[in-house]
């Protein structure tokens, strides 16, 4: 039986490169790294859902399409660096590769609906600056260990104590804003759209869903499992 070629067309060539270095990004983290796309329903768009190594975190970018994916509905999870090689950036068109055995992750995705804003989230220099202090903090640590300390288990005890912090008063763990930086989802906004008062808007927000946090920008959403709601999602991969 043959198998259909499925093809993705996106909207312009920006859309497809923006999305290859999305894939890229993940690939540095893990480079047997999966993705599951999902499309179709009459929406114009493409989701693609990833999960960088070590973040403990859920990403989330999204691709237009010059016209809505079809006949039927795209749910697969595949290999990230399959998708990438798949890519041809100049006519903005990717080939879907064959599915592979998800890791447990794929199948845990955030809520399609019910988001509602967040309020309390920092604005952009105080994220910005929350970050580079955490950074900042886990190098220094980092650089006084002891050779006789200086293990991998010692260091990601650092870590996981750095990045378990909260942004604020959010609720927001601060590994969420690390993964934004690191797949370049924090990148400045050329244009912001005025808000009332003629104040420029934030150009990131906090959304919840039941036991799920999200971090929306306009490159991409970060999204995680709020503690105390069900815990993180496995990282052992299939």
């Amino acid at each position: 039986m043959t198998v259909p070629v499925r093809r993705l067309e996106f909207a312009d060539a920006r859309e497809a490169a923006d999305l290859g270095a999305f894939l890229a990004r993940l690939i540095h983290y893990d480079r047997a790294a999966a993705v599951r796309l999902q499309a179709g329903g009459g929406g114009g768009a493409v989701a693609v859902f990833g999960r960088p190594a070590s973040f403990e975190v859920l990403a989330i970018r999204t691709a237009r399409l010059a016209a809505p994916y079809g006949p039927g509905v795209l749910d697969v999870t595949v290999s990230a660096g399959e998708l990438l090689e798949s890519l041809d950036e100049t006519a903005g068109t990717a080939t879907v590769p064959t599915a592979v055995t998800g890791p447990p992750w794929a199948g845990v995705l955030p809520p399609r609906g019910g988001w509602r804003q967040v309020p309390g989230l920092p604005g952009e220099p105080e994220i910005r600056r929350a970050l580079a202090l955490s950074v900042a903090e886990f190098r220094s640590r980092d650089e006084q260990l002891t050779p006789d300390t200086r293990t991998r288990a010692e260091r990601d005890r650092i870590g996981r104590e750095i990045w378990s912090r909260t942004l604020g008063d959010t609720g927001l763990p601060l590994r969420a804003v690390h993964a934004a930086q690191s797949l370049g989802f924090l990148r400045p906004v050329r244009a912001t759209v005025p808000a009332p008062g003629g104040a420029p808007e934030q150009p990131w927000a906090l959304l919840a869903s039941g036991g799920w946090l999200r971090l929306r920008t306009p490159y991409g959403s970060i999204a995680v499992r709020r503690a105390g709601l069900g815990g993180g999602l496995s990282v052992t991969p299939a």
